[in-house]
């Protein structure tokens, strides 16, 4: 229910300063919240910090991109157990724990295997020409996360379309918020390349002060799309067994309707646009009871 790069574990709503710290001051989904059950929360917290370093690696001006492939493909060989390093490196043992953690739980290592291949895909694809192709970056950067969660709560698979939408939403949000700084910072456009072209504009117009026209056009069919994935999305808490995991995905829910609405109504070019403390409680509470059910 979650993008990769935007999870946390210590509150229950909410990348650079460097850009690992922006992402988790900014994140809209809130992995391991106190909703979560306390047993759980250590394995979510394994999850986290080997989601943390693939992203940072994916973030790091300093490396190369054969270098953060390189350790990528580190990092899922000690994880998948293809490789077990003699000295591994602090990135290794956050896989080798989290590989632990997840026979511990009987949960497939292949949730955190497909996020390393989003970070690989971060290191050299900075463009994408459409709305799918950042769909199947959402597949592998966001999706897993929502899998992982419902998968550690032993739900059952069918809860896992209306939860790929979801964090598939999330994920496109979190894009939105932060698509001038992903542009200056990391060079990177998750804005679909094809609808910006024919809007009339280029990546350059996310280096001005404000949105152009044509970027304000491309983000509203973003935004167009985020909506059916929320509605989609609406399914999922009802989906949900657990009583306290279904509180979490319907106050995530919520938030995905509400700040979806607030992005249309803002300029995230202008500054970053976020849901206030007010609308956070509002969703908790609309959350949690609705879950209660």
């Amino acid at each position: 229910m979650a993008q990769a790069s935007d999870i946390r574990t210590d509150t229950p709503c909410e990348a650079a300063e460097p850009a690992a710290q922006r992402t988790r001051e900014t994140e809209n989904f809130p992995v391991g919240s106190w909703l979560l059950p306390a047993r759980l929360r250590r394995h979510i917290g394994l999850y986290y910090a080997f989601a943390r370093a693939a992203d940072d690696i994916s973030d790091d001006h300093a490396r190369a991109p054969n270098q953060k492939i390189a350790e990528l493909d580190a990092m899922e060989a000690a994880l998948t157990g293809a490789a077990t390093p003699d000295t591994p490196t602090r990135n290794e043992q956050k896989a080798l724990r989290l590989r632990e953690s997840m026979a511990e739980t009987n949960v497939p290592t292949a949730h955190g295997a497909e996020i390393l291949r989003a970070f690989r895909q971060d290191a050299v694809k900075p463009r994408y020409q459409n709305w799918s192709e950042v769909m199947e970056y959402c597949r592998y950067s966001a999706a897993p996360v929502g899998r992982y969660l419902l998968d550690l709560h032993g739900e059952s698979r069918v809860t896992w379309p209306a939860s790929d939408a979801l964090c598939a939403s999330l994920q496109m949000l979190n894009h939105i918020q932060d698509c001038q700084v992903d542009y200056r910072r990391l060079d990177r456009v998750y804005l679909p390349l094809d609808w910006l072209a024919r809007a009339g504009g280029t990546v350059e117009d996310l280096d001005q002060p404000f949105a152009t026209p044509a970027v304000r056009n491309v983000i509203g069919r973003c935004l167009d799309e985020c909506d059916a994935l929320n509605r989609e999305a609406r399914a999922l808490p009802g989906l949900i067994r657990d009583r306290r995991m279904r509180m979490e995905a319907a106050v995530i829910v919520a938030i995905a309707h509400k700040l979806t609405r607030r992005l249309r109504g803002g300029d995230p070019v202008a500054g970053r646009i976020e849901l206030g403390l007010g609308d956070k409680l509002v969703c908790l509470v609309t959350g949690v009871w609705a879950g209660l059910w």
